[in-house]
């Protein structure tokens, strides 16, 4: 190893070893993918937060750092994420007549959707043979994280994994929501980022915030209804249903 490498060494040690260059390394990266989504055009595979995911991960394998180590410093962006969920009651507030209009709709749907969301995953884990502590960790999934590893751990799931869900069915919504409503020729933007919201929470919400802010908005409702509905029918369903298997 010579001089140059060796100090080179020494100061990337030494930085890792800062939460603050994590917490950096995350709002950079996020930054840079969101410019690669813009200069794209804003694909659906090119969503922002799906790049910044994969720029992260190949970071975090070519340095060997642990997950601990980098979540020392992304814990900040962690913390804001209940601000962020209660902060989604201002564009309710703002379309409120908006809503009022569509009321009874956005109620059945968020109800109808709330509970496939729940059962869907259930059912199909049940019947894939998998430990109950997973599947308290799996019936959750489709919140925001905040709202999601606390219903997984009030029930003796593991928040941890929950939150991995989460995050993969966010990536999944936000990545293939907009396709599938052009394919069943779901025009309504209102329609659009509700469903995409209650599906896919954040991602979802961001998608669909890039299609219009119609779409973003009562998606961002879908997103903050849903976690609360969701924390009331967990407790329900999930008992009966691994009951009823």
């Amino acid at each position: 190893m010579t001089p140059l490498t060796g100090r080179a060494n020494d100061i990337w040690v030494y930085l890792a070893a800062h939460p603050l260059f994590w917490l950096t390394a995350t709002l950079a990266t996020y930054a840079l993918a969101e410019r690669i989504s813009r200069f794209l055009g804003r694909p659906p595979w090119a969503n922002p937060f799906v790049l910044a995911t994969a720029l992260l991960v190949a970071l975090l394998a070519a340095t060997s750092t642990n997950y601990q180590t980098f979540f020392d410093g992304a814990q900040f962006v962690h913390f804001l994420l209940g601000p962020a969920t209660v902060a989604l009651a201002v564009p309710l507030y703002r379309n409120l007549d908006h809503v009022r209009s569509a009321l009874l709709p956005i109620l059945l749907a968020l109800f109808c959707g709330s509970c496939t969301a729940i059962v869907s995953a259930v059912l199909v884990a049940e019947a894939c043979g998998v430990p109950r502590v997973i599947i308290a960790s799996l019936a959750p999934k489709s919140v925001t994280a905040a709202i999601a590893m606390s219903i997984a751990e009030t029930w003796g799931g593991i928040p941890t994994l929950t939150a991995c869900l989460v995050l993969l069915t966010g990536i999944f919504g936000a990545l293939f929501a907009t396709p599938c409503m052009n394919l069943l020729r779901i025009k309504d933007d209102a329609a659009r980022g509700f469903a995409a919201g209650l599906a896919a929470h954040g991602l979802g919400t961001a998608r669909a915030f890039e299609v219009s802010p119609l779409a973003g908005t009562f998606a961002g409702i879908a997103l903050a209804l849903n976690g609360a509905l969701t924390s009331v029918l967990v407790p329900v369903l999930l008992p009966w249903l691994m009951a009823s298997s």
